[in-house]
């Protein structure tokens, strides 16, 4: 009698986190009797804090954010998926990359995931309150002071939207160990940041970009336009909220356009403790792959991060061009940090940031604290 072969992942609590896992497990599990696919979920935050270590102990399939690979790149926890002979697949999906989806997963000269899902901060806005989206950051600051603008600032979206700014004026970031940034250019950023919190309703600064778009999406009188968020198809699809969002490029200081948001994303990484690598490895070259991506991945609720769907008509009919809408940022887009220790200095930043927005705390202190965050980080 065949053997028996179950599989276990973990993935994020989100349909575009879940669902496609579900769906592309079922399949896998149809054209390979035998194979069992079991995922589990956790909440964005727990799946964020949770380090990979631990997980690569338990489960034999895991997504995860590329700013984890430098801290596993060298603790065995992970299977280098560039040694596993799929080299003409591999340089496939590298050609099919969205911006720097595929590499980011590279670190110290291997590959520890494959590209799922693209992300980076992207705007949108309610087409039945405003016909399209603004293209500057001081029209955002305009829109803002009328209260039509809603934007995720807890502490980890603050961070990566203090980033975003700043990237956009192609200001340094954590390029050398001893500095964050220069001074005067961390204040600028800093200055531009509490300047659109200020006129933001207060409630933004407890909400993720899901919360906003919960908000934006279901609520009748709700802000017509967020400037800055994790880009989610869902909500732009049909049916899946009262009032479907449509997504746009994001807003950019001057001329510069939307360079600079922050890359997000996820990958698929198999366990090095895994006991059936060949099956977990196939699993997660199919679904990375362009057919999978495409199709089932997609119609799933999944955000391919492959390139074959964002230019598939399908794929764009079906979320109002998200894809088409949003491209450019995505291509645009910073690869942050991935050093060992960045983590830490994500997860310090964010609060640090945040307590000023909140006026618990001055700015000159505030950047203070953050540039000893980033220095300790790194030593």
């Amino acid at each position: 009698m065949p053997e028996r072969i179950v599989l276990r992942g973990m993935t994020w609590n989100h349909s575009r986190g879940l669902d496609p896992m579900l769906a592309t497990s079922a399949r896998y599990a149809e054209m390979h009797p035998g194979v069992e696919i079991v995922w589990e979920k956790r909440s964005l935050q727990a799946f964020a804090d949770r380090p990979i270590g631990e997980m690569a102990s338990d489960y034999d399939l895991m997504v995860i954010d590329h700013p984890h690979v430098g801290e596993v790149a060298d603790s065995g926890h992970l299977l280098a998926l560039d040694t596993v002979g799929r080299e003409a697949e591999m340089a496939a999906l590298a050609a099919g990359s969205v911006g720097l989806s595929h590499p980011s997963y590279e670190f110290d000269g291997h590959q520890w995931a494959l590209a799922i899902d693209a992300a980076t901060p992207v705007a949108c806005y309610r087409p039945d309150l405003m016909d399209a989206a603004p293209e500057s950051f001081d029209s955002v600051l305009e829109l803002a002071a009328k209260g039509q603008v809603a934007c995720a600032l807890i502490p980890i979206n603050t961070l990566m939207t203090f980033f975003g700014l700043a990237r956009n004026q192609g200001m340094a970031v954590a390029e050398t160990p001893d500095r964050l940034m220069a001074r005067d250019e961390a204040e600028e950023v800093l200055d531009l940041l509490l300047s659109l919190s200020s006129k933001l309703d207060p409630r933004c600064l407890t909400l993720d970009p899901i919360g906003v778009y919960e908000w934006m999406g279901r609520t009748l009188d709700a802000p017509a336009y967020s400037p800055f968020g994790y880009g989610y198809t869902n909500y732009s699809r049909e049916g899946y909220c009262r009032f479907p969002l449509v997504f746009a490029d994001a807003p950019g200081s001057g001329q510069n356009g939307p360079q600079g948001t922050v890359l997000g994303g996820t990958g698929i990484a198999v366990s090095s403790q895994c006991q059936h690598r060949d099956v977990a490895v196939d699993y997660a070259f199919w679904i990375a792959g362009a057919e999978c991506q495409s199709g089932l991945f997609f119609d799933a609720g999944g955000q391919p991060g492959h390139a074959a769907a964002w230019e598939d008509p399908r794929c764009n009919a079906a979320c109002r061009d998200f894809f088409v809408n949003t491209r450019k940022t995505l291509e645009t887009a910073w690869l942050r940090p991935r050093y060992d220790g960045y983590m830490g200095f994500q997860d310090r930043g964010g609060d640090i940031l945040h307590a000023c927005l909140r006026g618990e705390a001055a700015p000159a202190e505030t950047l203070d604290r953050l540039d000893a965050a980033y220095r300790e980080s790194r030593a």
